[in-house]
């Protein structure tokens, strides 16, 4: 006994605390995939509708059943009880057996008394069609409701997604307008790209002058070199060719 009633105090744990981790799995996924735990949901009533269902209709085949022995047994019946005057007749004529009418009798006694037990039977196959009838209403409503309700959660759901959607295209786009409006003022960028191109212009500006003092000695130079050519050219101008013999043979002075 003392196990036995270890494992029952077992299977309580087990099931209390099973059951609440259940329970708490269950409603994370629920959070997690609404959608899925929904469908869920809705399959769970409506396999219970569909096993309810099947157990209707074997209720209907059973109170079908019932009614119809109830009908052919007080059919029956009234065949019987209308045959006994004309059993008694036949009996006081002699034309049949007080055997026979006694078996008659004891039959129709018995259908008599069997009656009332086939009436309470289809009383309570109809009571119990009438049951399962009530609930399959019920988790037919039920389904119907919840169709209802979860499309209206999605609609919800889709709506609330809808407006998280633009809120934050609408961020995003605030974000970038700020961006933009920061150009007309101080940017950093800006600023950098502006002391690059002072710089470049600075480092320009030393190279011109650089260049340009090199490249003076180089045009003075040139400047004199024309003036000497255009004096050498104008002495000799207009000498004669056996005045340019002379010249040209002529030896410079010590």
């Amino acid at each position: 006994m003392g196990n036995l009633s270890g494992w029952g105090l077992t299977g309580r744990l087990i099931s209390k605390h099973f059951g609440a981790l259940g329970d708490k799995v269950s409603e994370a996924i629920a959070n997690f995939d609404p959608e899925t735990a929904t469908q869920a949901d809705r399959d769970r009533i409506q396999d219970t509708l569909r096993s309810t269902a099947q157990k209707l209709a074997a209720a209907r085949a059973s109170f079908d059943k019932e009614h119809a022995d109830v009908v052919q047994l007080q059919k029956l019946l009234a065949s019987d009880e209308k045959a006994t005057e004309t059993l008694a007749a036949r009996l006081q004529a002699g034309t049949i057996s007080e055997a026979a009418v006694t078996m008659f009798c004891d039959e129709l006694e018995a259908n008599k008394a069997k009656l009332p037990e086939e009436i309470q039977q289809e009383a309570d196959a109809k009571s119990y069609m009438d049951e399962l009838q009530q609930i399959v209403d019920a988790f037919s409503k039920q389904l119907t409701d919840f169709d209802a309700v979860a499309k209206k959660a999605m609609q919800q759901l889709a709506s609330a997604n809808a407006q998280k959607d633009l809120q934050e295209m609408r961020s995003q786009r605030q974000s970038e307008l700020d961006g933009l409006k920061s150009l007309g003022g101080h940017s950093t960028a800006l600023d950098a790209l502006t002391r690059r191109a002072q710089t470049v212009s600075n480092e320009a500006a030393g190279l011109k002058i650089l260049t340009d003092i090199n490249q003076k000695p180089i045009d003075q130079a040139a400047e004199i070199a024309a003036i000497r050519k255009s004096v050498s050219e104008a002495d000799t101008a207009g000498e004669s060719t056996l005045e340019r013999l002379k010249r040209l043979s002529a030896k410079p002075t010590a």
